[in-house]
């Protein structure tokens, strides 16, 4: 018998700009990028999540099983009175698989067991056989029952952080094998079927582990070109690589991932910046187990860190605002009328001209996780420049604008969304060309701007949320989040619909 590894697919985000990637972090997580010795991000599995492994891998092997199969078994038997015979069964089909008892546990230091007692099977497969120079051929149907197979997986890491896998140890053992020869002088071997028996149950318990190697080895070749970062935009990738095998212990499994952003072409592995590692986490201790989740994630403000620097350097958190991009209630248009209110010099030497204004981060975004809400410290550059009637832009002045933000996060299904609030807003003149400009009262007519246009615009997408890359047919069930000093913690059951 032989199964093919199961396979999947990774959505990856199509399309998705930089700065919009950034919002979604900042209510995901929130140092940013080194060659982290601590994971930004790490996943434990409970037993909760091998017995939905379990329910699944038998789903995928029954309906994988059910068809025919290359086997090339041969044998023989030698009889004092018939001489040898000699018999190959080079195909099987299985029409019926019961596994009635099985279980998946967590094998310490080392991978995973499953073990299925009692289990049935019944085949059918064609045969041809030898007996001095007679020759005949067939068709034999067997009944397995009492099967039982106890195999060990192994779970590791090879060199560039993707997880690798291993055959253990196997053994299989199948009590009571019955056997009924159809077609040909099926008669005959029907009487000579006590004789084979035996040698047919040694020989299909030796093939049963030779062909659960067989699908590891497939498993372990699939493994080897999956990809460990994926792009999410002209700018930035996201490396999650295994920095080391998983911790695996007789409660649990522990993977920790890099969850470090780089730019695209640039800087993937090594030092990227001076700013600090992933803090350490400390999972929750075992839950009882009527309220274990199948899996808890636990991703550190490093990741959202690593892409604000990442995003920064990059030159993505720019963005230029002409005059019509504004709302017409916004209290703040942009034209020399309405700025000349702040700057009396720049309406009397550009009378009702429209203008733009430059924004840029001047420093990467800080940002931060507390048990209370997310925080971010944006620090940006806003230079306004007058656009005369031949297009030329002339510049008026230049504000450091620095904003302080609080989010929630909030996750159904596979969406990951939220709310942002402003917190705090300061402005201060830089230079200007225009003559001093009064910053105290633009800082409150851009406050109550934000607080009317410009938060409710964020909610309103953000609330909507993105989809998070899980595996195809992967559905997050009764999934929790809850924000700790430095990680958010998402708790989850699972759920896979192929």
């Amino acid at each position: 018998m032989s199964s093919a590894p199961a396979s999947g697919s990774w959505h990856r985000g199509q399309g998705t700009r930089g700065p919009a990637w950034l919002c979604l972090l900042l209510l995901l997580t929130t140092s940013a990028p080194t060659a982290a010795t601590n994971p930004g991000i790490t996943a434990r599995l409970t037993p909760r999540a091998l017995e939905f492994g379990r329910r699944v891998g038998l789903e995928l092997l029954q309906s994988l099983l059910q068809k025919e199969h290359e086997l090339n078994l041969t044998g023989s038997h030698s009889s004092p009175l018939l001489g040898t015979l000699t018999y190959a069964v080079p195909r099987i089909r299985i029409h019926e698989l019961q596994i009635n008892n099985s279980s998946v546990d967590f094998a310490e230091d080392v991978g995973v067991t499953l073990r299925v007692q009692r289990a049935r099977a019944r085949l059918s497969a064609d045969w041809g056989a030898q007996l001095g120079t007679f020759q005949d051929k067939g068709s034999v149907h067997l009944h397995a029952r009492d099967l039982a197979v106890v195999a060990v997986l192994g779970v590791g890491v090879d060199d560039d952080g993707r997880p690798a896998v291993w055959s253990a140890g196997c053994d299989a053992r199948g009590t009571d094998l019955h056997v009924e020869f159809r077609d040909g002088h099926s008669w005959f071997y029907n009487l000579l079927a006590p004789l084979l028996q035996r040698a047919l149950r040694q020989e299909l318990n030796k093939q049963l582990c030779l062909e659960l190697r067989r699908g590891v080895r497939r498993l372990e070749a699939a493994l080897k070109p999956m990809a460990v970062s994926t792009q999410l935009d002209t700018f930035a990738a996201i490396d999650y690589s295994l920095l080391g095998p998983p911790a695996i212990t007789a409660e649990h499994g522990d993977v920790a991932l890099k969850g470090e952003f780089f730019r695209v072409g640039r800087c993937q592995q090594g030092p990227c910046s001076a700013l600090p590692v992933a803090l350490p986490v400390v999972l929750p201790a075992a839950l009882p187990v009527a309220h274990q989740p199948a899996l808890l994630l636990a991703v550190t403000d490093f990741v959202a860190n690593s892409a604000a620097f990442t995003y920064f350097t990059a030159g993505a958190l720019r963005r230029n605002i002409s005059s019509n991009m504004l709302p017409r209630r916004f209290p703040l248009q942009l034209r020399t009328k309405s700025l000349g209110t702040f700057s009396p010099r720049l309406q009397e030497l550009y009378p009702d001209q429209p203008m733009e204004l430059h924004l840029s981060a001047r420093r990467q975004p800080l940002l931060s996780c507390r048990p209370d809400a997310l925080h971010g410290a944006l620090f940006g550059s806003a230079e306004a420049f007058v656009v005369l009637p031949n297009a030329t832009r002339v510049p008026a002045f230049l504000l450091n604008i620095d904003a302080n933000v609080t989010g929630k996060p909030t996750i159904t299904k596979n969406r990951v969304g939220g709310t942002v609030k402003l917190t705090g807003l300061s402005v201060t003149q830089v230079m200007s060309h225009v003559g001093p400009v009064e910053v105290t009262r633009l800082e409150t007519l851009l406050k109550f701007g934000l607080w009317l246009f410009g938060v409710p615009w964020a909610n309103k997408r953000l609330q909507a949320g993105v989809p998070l890359p899980t595996p195809h047919g992967l559905t997050l069930l009764n999934p929790r989040l809850s924000l700790q000093e430095g990680f958010v913690l998402i708790t989850t059951d699972l759920q896979y619909e192929p």
